[in-house]
């Protein structure tokens, strides 16, 4: 992974809809971007310590800009807010090179795309990519009312009738129903869905009770509660030779970084993957979004800030 921020100004700043910011990005030294897949994202660095994730959702052919947006959350844990508050047109700031834990499957015979208020923005690069690969696809975009969502006519002028709104407070016919979009099950099918918690929990469920297998369901959350309640247990960091007590009531990472380990972190959520850590020894307790099930049950990585251990002792590979 390419860890060297990249320098960049806001070339432009535009309010759309119900509180989000699209900010279009061009590199400081003129030099072409990174090259980026759909479903990709970027590490913006808000300030201080603060680190947040926001989707790419231009089409991933055009490298000379990046475009972000970014939802006005008073329920965030501050990145969101800071950025509606400060970030302005012509100010530079640094972000990561894109990753992606997101990616298209190449071969679907149908994609279904599912996105949920800010949800939608890269499922906007995935409409993008479909698109210029002349592959049949659907993009759902779900919102409280009409004008609430960002993006609307940029999403009916390239994607026309491939594009389908549904309101809340518009008639219940046209609201959203996983059943009879997702039929028939059909196993060249593919769904993706982004967007609140609520929503995707809600969608995913839907689907696999349908019949769908898990990797025909693709998914990425931007936010969850987190759990980090629990007896306290050690960690052995087994790089470092550094044993540290994790408390009933806090983090591995905020544990380590206390003994003085660097820990890579970001969303501080469980839904990035940022502080993913390979696991020696000991039966970690996942309280990730990030890690698939079958990860999860090889047992061997560990999201270091939420989940927790199953046992007395983690040995971990830091």
């Amino acid at each position: 992974m390419n860890n060297e921020l990249i320098d960049v100004v806001i070339t432009s700043r535009i309010e759309q809809g119900a509180g989000i910011a699209v900010l279009d990005l061009e590199p400081v030294n003129g030099v072409a971007l990174p090259s980026f897949t759909a479903g990709a994202h970027i590490d913006v660095h808000i300030g201080g310590e603060l680190i947040r994730q926001y989707s790419l959702c231009n089409d991933p052919a055009n490298n000379k800009s990046y475009r972000i947006g970014v939802l006005n959350d008073p329920n965030s844990r501050g990145g969101s807010v800071k950025i509606h508050q400060e970030f302005v047109q012509d100010q530079q700031i640094k972000i990561s090179a894109p990753r992606n834990h997101f990616p298209l499957f190449e071969g679907a015979k149908k994609t279904i795309l599912a996105g949920g208020g800010i949800g939608i923005t890269p499922m906007m690069a995935m409409a993008y990519t479909l698109q210029k690969n002349g592959e049949l696809f659907e993009l759902h975009y779900c919102t409280r009312s009409k004008g609430a969502g960002a993006f609307e006519q940029e999403l009916v002028k390239e994607f026309g009738e491939q594009v389908i709104f549904h309101c809340d407070d518009e008639d219940k016919s046209q609201l959203f129903s996983p059943k009879a979009i997702f039929s028939p099950v059909d196993k060249n099918t593919h769904i993706y869905v982004c967007g609140p918690t609520g929503f995707m929990d809600w969608v995913i469920n839907n689907a696999k009770d349908m019949g769908y297998p898990s990797e025909q369901v693709h998914f990425e959350y931007f936010s969850a509660d987190v759990d980090i309640s629990g007896d306290s247990f050690e960690v052995y960091c087994d790089q470092s030779d550094i044993t540290v007590t994790v408390g009933a009531q806090e983090s591995i990472a905020i544990a380590l970084r206390k003994a003085g380990i660097k820990v890579s972190m970001s969303c501080e959520e469980g839904v990035c993957g940022t502080c993913i850590t390979d696991v020696l020894e000991g039966i970690p307790d996942h309280r990730d979004l990030f890690l698939t099930d079958e990860e999860k049950e090889d047992n061997d990585q560990i999201a270091l800030c939420c989940s927790r251990a199953k046992g007395p002792k983690l040995v971990i590979d830091l």
